[in-house]
Order: C-alpha cells, then structure tokens, then sequence
C-alpha cells in the first residue's frame, strides 16, 4: 500500500527550542543587528566584514545546540508517511535529527558559495568564513543564504511538492514571510491542514485546518495523537 504523503512546512518556532535565535526574539542575536545591514545584497556590497561576522557567530552558535524532540518526531512519522519536509531554516537541525528529505527554502548556513557563480556550492569546513576565502573560480566566497530581496530559488519545487500532499503540517512559522507563507495555499483543497504554533495564526484562507495552538515540541505529540492514534508515540 502506498504510503500518504505528509508535507511538512517548518519554520524558526521549531529550531527556537534548541537554543538558536530567531529574528522576531526579544534579546535574540537579530536583536542586536538591523536586518539591513547584514542580511541583503545591499549590505554585502557596503559591509562585508559585517555580513561575515554575524553568519558567523550564527553559525558557532548552530555547532553548539542539538536537534529537539519535534524534529526526532518528524523522523519518526517517515515510518508511517512519505514525509517531505519544506523549511525556512538554514540551520541543518532536521537533517541532525534524521529526516531524509529536507528542502531549504533560505539556504543553508553551513554552506557558502561563489559571488561569481552561484551553483559553486560548497560545505564549510568548521564555522568562521573570512574575507579572502575564495572559490575555485577565485571569487570571494559568500554565505549561502538567501537574502532580503533575493529571489527564493526552490520555491516554484516546493509549490509543486506542496501540491502532491495527502497532508499538511506547518510548524515553528506563523505564516508571515513570503514567499513561504503562500506555499500552504498549493496543497490540494481536500487535505487536511495541521498548523502548530503557539501564537494565534489567521486560518480563514485555508480549508479543512486544525490549529494545535502550542509549541512545536508540545503540538507535535498532540499531532502525533492526532495522526496515529493509539500509537503511543504521542
């Protein structure tokens, strides 16, 4: 029997309770920075050693915190369902935990690539990413991450996963950054639509929905309950 298909959109909210800040948390590391000086093309071009910097002190911080028991049950639901995991995060926490298919929408912060070719991709060894540091072309190399004003290059591939759901799961976002947010209105008009999230999220726009409204570590043993019930694994 074939396995339903469960699309997962993930967001800051399920990182956050490892320890790694969001941009929205009072005293989180965003806090101290003006998103436009250090997360827009703009920014690079007028500060570089900035830019640097604060992708490095991200960075540090992600080799210091570990996945959490949200994104291990992701992994446990691969047993049941084809899952497909669509995120906005750069930090490679579900990929630590287990999960086999994962989509970064943002980039990803362990990786940089070259500023004269953008398909030179590489994984960074260790954290800190200097000035100087080149590509095999001889071009300075840049965080890869997708900036403020910079097209979102997987999103038309996660508009067509997103329409091959048999259910959807949005947890840890809040549905406020486009184009991530429009992703949960591709799913089929049928499936069922689970959003986890501890903040009240405007629903009226989506069909066949359920809010979980709680944390990503809490909802995801209620959603499990939901999903699989009498498992035990909720």
């Amino acid at each position: 029997m074939k396995q339903k298909r469960l699309v997962v959109l993930s967001g800051a909210g399920i990182s956050a309770e490892s320890g790694i800040s969001t941009f929205r948390d009072s005293g989180g590391l965003w806090e101290n920075y003006d998103i436009s000086e250090v997360a827009t093309p703009q920014a690079w071009k007028r500060n570089m050693d900035l830019v640097l910097e604060f992708y490095n002190q991200r960075r540090r911080q992600l080799y210091e915190v570990h996945p959490n028991s949200a994104h291990y049950a992701l992994v446990e639901l691969e047993k049941y369902f084809d899952v497909r995991i669509i995120t906005q995060n750069v930090d490679d926490l579900h990929e630590r935990a287990g999960s086999s298919s994962v989509m970064h929408l943002h980039g990803e912060l362990k990786k940089v690539r070259s500023t004269a070719n953008e398909e030179l991709v590489y994984t960074l060894d260790g954290w800190e990413l200097k000035k100087g540091d080149k590509c095999a072309l001889g071009s300075q190399l840049r965080p890869h991450i997708v900036w403020f004003g910079e097209a979102v290059p997987m999103i038309t591939q996660a508009a067509e996963v997103t329409g091959t759901a048999d259910i959807v799961l949005v947890v840890g976002t809040s549905l406020n950054v486009y184009p991530a947010a429009g992703l949960v209105e591709f799913a089929p008009g049928h499936v069922p639509v689970y959003i986890i999230d501890p903040a009240s999220v405007p629903t009226s726009h989506i069909p066949n929905v359920t809010v979980i409204q709680e944390k990503a570590t809490v909802g995801m043993k209620r959603f499990l309950d939901i999903v699989l019930p009498g498992s035990g694994l909720g």
